[in-house]
């Protein structure tokens, strides 16, 4: 009945239903599922797993590519499913039961994990649960939407659950490039050396013996949840645009720029659609997740190839491209994450890379995940593995939050995901500080005259000139170092009238 989408015979007889798929996991099991920014993920079996739970509890380790869509994270977490979640999410159901301490919570780079799990530092996958838009004739797995962890998941568990989404277009099929990394101590350097590169092959190559459950599924992905630019998020591009127009006129960059990595969110989201009316011609991406703006930049002619592991569309953009996907189709590639990511790759290629802050200091540690220092927001994703190798490290936010209640430009962050060693240029609606080559009272000056909000600015430069008096490589009121954030926490301001 499926032959096109399950194509080797002795597969077809182990179609299922999602609820028995879903009896494969059991107690206490560290599950794989694919997924990576709300596109690609396995539905049906997760939904299963979650009304099984409600009747018959049980508690899983769930790893991902990243996060999540169809709400899966909230079903699981309701359920009681979730003991340990790594290693990113967005939801809000969850997020509140990692900040109450009820689901344990590994923040990781995205590079990361599968690496832990292949040198078998963390406990192996016990069921790899990944949707795919068809199995080749050998029982290769060919993804979806996105790549994430889920053909290391898949390689490395003992059992393997397949979702055929039928709502996934077979044109998908030869967008991927499975590349996975050899194990050490013989490991051999990733060929990647241009974003168009292909260095792999299209489908997962996995022994079909493992496969125990095959579930048909037509759920759709979760639409992408950006919303259009603003004048601030145009401000901050068009900084963004005026300091890569210096940087080529200064030769340190050429009209084509180097390779662009952008985060996912609005905020990057915008800064990317800035590009469209820049000089700048004949980009490349080599990102994690592809969104709207990529798609909008091919259209313009100003991209002529983009790299990543995801796709995560709106619901009107996606539409629109898979209505003509083979228009697109041979300018992309979707790949693992550990090869979007990784550190080789990125330092190899020279990606600019560009990520949204919820915080930065006056000295360029820049806070990504935690409100006040505590509260999970929902995690590093993959900003660390570009920052750290990035040819520029650029991280991007509006210089004030909660209608101006806080200031997102703090005397000390209250937690640090990215220090100042790794953070070369600041940018928010305000204006753009380049901190390359500066020490850090001088990049304290050029913070602050630059990235702060006016209604903020003279208390910087109090604090900052008071820190000065005291001393110090980098001078702090240690005693008010943390005030703003008490502030915001007792008051809901950072500063008291």
């Amino acid at each position: 009945m499926y032959s096109d989408r399950i194509r080797m015979p002795a597969l077809q007889n182990k179609v299922m239903t999602a609820a028995d798929a879903a009896a494969f996991i059991e107690d206490g099991m560290t599950v794989g599922m694919s997924g990576f920014t709300r596109a690609g993920e396995a539905k049906a079996v997760p939904q299963a797993l979650a009304q099984r739970a409600l009747q018959h509890p049980l508690k899983i380790t769930l790893m991902t590519g990243a996060s999540l869509g169809n709400d899966l994270d909230k079903q699981l977490t309701e359920a009681g499913v979730l003991a340990r979640r790594m290693p990113f999410q967005v939801d809000s159901t969850l997020r509140k039961a990692i900040n109450d301490g009820k689901v344990m919570f590994i923040d990781q780079h995205l590079s990361e994990t599968v690496e832990q799990l292949r040198n078998r530092q963390i406990h192996p996958v016990d069921v790899a649960v990944v949707e795919a838009i068809a199995l080749t004739e050998e029982g290769h797995i060919v993804p979806s939407t996105s790549v994430g962890n889920s053909a290391s998941f898949a390689i490395l568990a003992k059992k393997v659950i397949i979702e055929i989404n039928l709502s996934q277009p077979l044109s998908l099929e030869g967008l991927h490039d499975i590349y996975i990394p050899t194990y050490r101590p013989t490991r051999q350097p990733i060929p990647v050396l241009r974003a168009d590169s292909r260095i792999g092959g299209t489908a997962i190559p996995i022994d079909p013996a493992k496969i125990v459950g095959i579930v048909i599924s037509e759920q759709t992905d979760s639409p992408s949840t950006v919303l259009p630019p603003d004048a601030e998020t145009k401000a901050i591009a068009d900084h963004l645009v005026a300091f890569f127009t210096s940087e080529v006129e200064q030769g340190r960059l050429t009209p084509q720029l180097m390779p662009l990595q952008a985060g996912i969110g609005t905020i990057a989201n915008a800064v990317m659609h800035g590009l469209l009316d820049s000089p700048f011609e004949n980009l490349s991406m080599y990102s994690e997740v592809l969104q709207d703006s990529t798609f909008d930049l091919f259209d313009s002619g100003k991209l002529a190839f983009a790299s990543g592991s995801s796709m995560t569309l709106s619901a009107p953009k996606h539409e629109q491209v898979f209505a003509d996907f083979d228009r697109y189709k041979s300018r992309l590639v979707l790949r693992p994450q550990e090869i979007s990511n990784h550190p080789e790759v990125i330092r190899r290629l020279g990606i600019i890379g560009i990520n949204t802050a919820l915080e930065f200091d006056i000295y360029g540690n820049v806070n990504s995940t935690h409100v006040c220092g505590t509260r999970m927001m929902n995690g590093i994703g993959g900003s660390g593995d570009f920052a750290r190798n990035a040819h520029l490290a650029i991280f991007v936010t509006k210089s004030v939050a909660k209608a101006g209640a806080l200031s997102s430009v703090v005397p000390m962050v209250s937690h640090v995901d990215h220090t100042e060693h790794d953070v070369d240029i600041l940018v928010t609606e305000q204006g753009l500080a380049d901190l390359r080559g500066l020490a850090p009272r001088e990049r304290a000056r050029v913070i602050i005259d630059n990235c702060v909000h006016p209604a903020y600015r003279a208390a910087l430069n109090s604090y900052y000139e008071r820190a000065c008096e005291r001393g110090g490589h980098t001078p702090h009121v240690l005693r008010e170092a943390l005030a703003w954030h008490i502030n915001a926490e007792e008051t809901g301001k950072m500063l008291i009238d």
